[in-house]
């Protein structure tokens, strides 16, 4: 990569961005196991957008289109009775790791949270995610040790 400084414009994804944003959502949902899927991956987040049931913000960079992205979901807190976020989604290209623009993203979600008068964010990664197990504490996240995490799954 050229040592020159990145231009980096954090934005709410828009329909035009889709093409590009389900490639990247794509190489997301591989790096957690998932099968690529490219033309799932964007019937997927056409329909978030389409019914307005998520947050999409993007990292634009002037040498190249997008180059991350992460997602959004609304919840609520009972106990505090406030609208919750959970940040569900976050990948960057690659190529363009280890340059802050997680950081961003993840600014752009704590300004989303304090525009929505939310309690807060919530997110879980796997044990093996080295980079994000190392990233969240650096942006204010603290790792919960209090409770236990169910998941029940229903049966196809």
């Amino acid at each position: 990569m050229p040592s020159y400084q990145l231009n980096i414009n954090i934005r709410k994804a828009f329909p035009e961005d889709l093409p590009a944003l389900s490639k990247m959502f794509d190489a997301y949902r591989v790096f957690y196991e998932k099968s690529s899927d490219p033309s799932g991956a964007e019937i997927f987040l056409k329909e978030r957008m389409d019914k307005q049931e998520s947050e999409l913000f993007v990292a634009e960079s002037e040498i190249r289109d997008l180059v991350g992205f992460t997602q959004l979901y609304p919840l609520f807190s009972s106990t505090r009775m406030q609208k919750l976020w959970l940040l569900n989604d976050l990948f960057i290209n690659p190529d363009f790791r280890g340059k802050g623009i997680s950081i961003l993203l993840i600014e752009a979600a704590k300004t989303l949270c304090r525009e929505t008068n939310s309690c807060g964010l919530v997110l879980e990664t796997a044990k093996t995610n080295i980079i994000g197990n190392a990233l969240y504490p650096k942006t204010g996240f603290q790792l919960d040790t209090e409770h236990n995490y169910y998941f029940w799954e229903k049966n196809n």
